[in-house]
């Protein structure tokens, strides 16, 4: 049960980058709970603002998944793999025009594959389980357009990386199909506390993008008075046997490092194959930031190696590959 940490050498820019964004994005993070509705939903709208009908070369359109919006990059083909990417945001914010959906459109130009980002019903006003229950719809919309469960790849970043592991616990209780496999990013494992685990206060200094009062928000209002300890809210506490093939990547630097070394822990002892990748000082979620960190790059290309690797093994034992699909 070990882990990899990788241990990156910053160039200067990259180190300003992150100086950057310690000074003015995590400061400005931390004025969002002290915001009114109406500027909140103002600062929503900005933020899905700005999409193209191309990434990467890919089309890019706006589709309806299972009853769910979104946006799908590639073309469709149900004999093709496709990319399940649940955004990150803190369970706040839409997806971004200039860091989720690049990122999407690499992974789907690497892999061959399309992809769709839903647009899942966001806080303050849509508490769990909205989101997840969007993600499901959006995952079953999938099968239902023919897509196989082991032609799809569930992928996400921050509270997207939490949806990813909450979503395989929703599959897995009713009795859905399980994806190839998953790829959770910096995930929120545990929504019992901010102070629960240790990296979330032994890195309070270093973690570079979120500020303890927004983290502590967004934990009251995600769980919005309901049993924080249920698998479907913090998908540590959860059973991981029968999960498929998983890749936690997190920042060592972060305060959730521990959410993913936890979960990354219990699901090697339910059996389930896993790789940890911890990445010395980059930022919370960084493979979105691809175009501010060269570094990120790197990432990007281990987390298609994974991918890559479970296709080599299914071609050469074609009786080994999950027979999940109904």
């Amino acid at each position: 049960m070990s882990y990899t940490t990788v241990t990156t050498t910053l160039s200067f820019r990259s180190k300003l980058r992150i100086i950057l964004l310690r000074t003015f994005f995590k400061r400005l993070q931390s004025l969002i709970g002290k915001m009114s509705p109406h500027r909140f939903a103002d600062l929503q709208l900005k933020g899905a603002s700005g999409v193209q009908s191309e990434y990467c070369g890919l089309p890019q359109r706006c589709q309806v998944i299972g009853n769910v919006p979104g946006s799908w990059i590639g073309n469709n083909s149900e004999n093709q793999r496709v990319i399940l990417y649940l955004h990150g945001g803190a369970f706040l914010f839409p997806a971004s025009a200039r860091l989720q959906l690049p990122l999407l459109a690499r992974l789907c130009m690497d892999l061959g594959a399309s992809g769709f980002m839903p647009d899942y019903r966001l806080l303050p006003n849509h508490p769990f389980p909205a989101a997840l229950d969007d993600c499901e719809s959006a995952y079953q919309g999938l099968l239902n357009a023919g897509y196989r469960s082991e032609n799809i790849i569930c992928m996400g970043e921050s509270a997207g990386g939490t949806l990813v592991l909450s979503l395989l616990h929703r599959l897995k209780r009713h009795n859905l199909p399980m994806p190839q496999c998953a790829v959770p990013i910096s995930p929120c494992t545990d929504f019992g506390g901010a102070h629960r685990l240790p990296s979330r206060w032994l890195n309070t200094k270093r973690e570079v993008l979120i500020p303890s009062s927004t983290f502590n928000n967004m934990l009251l209002w995600y769980v919005n008075a309901q049993d924080a300890s249920h698998p479907e809210i913090s998908p540590l506490f959860g059973d991981y046997s029968g999960f498929p093939p998983l890749l936690f990547v997190a920042s060592n630097d972060e305060i959730l490092r521990d959410d993913s070394l936890l979960s990354f822990e219990r699901a090697c002892e339910s059996g389930v194959q896993a790789e940890l990748k911890l990445w010395t000082e980059l930022p919370h979620a960084f493979p979105i930031f691809e175009g501010n960190f060269p570094e990120a790059g790197i990432a990007r290309v281990e987390i298609v190696r994974f991918i890559e690797q479970l296709n080599m093994a299914k071609d050469k034992n074609p009786a080994t590959t999950q027979g999940n699909d109904p």
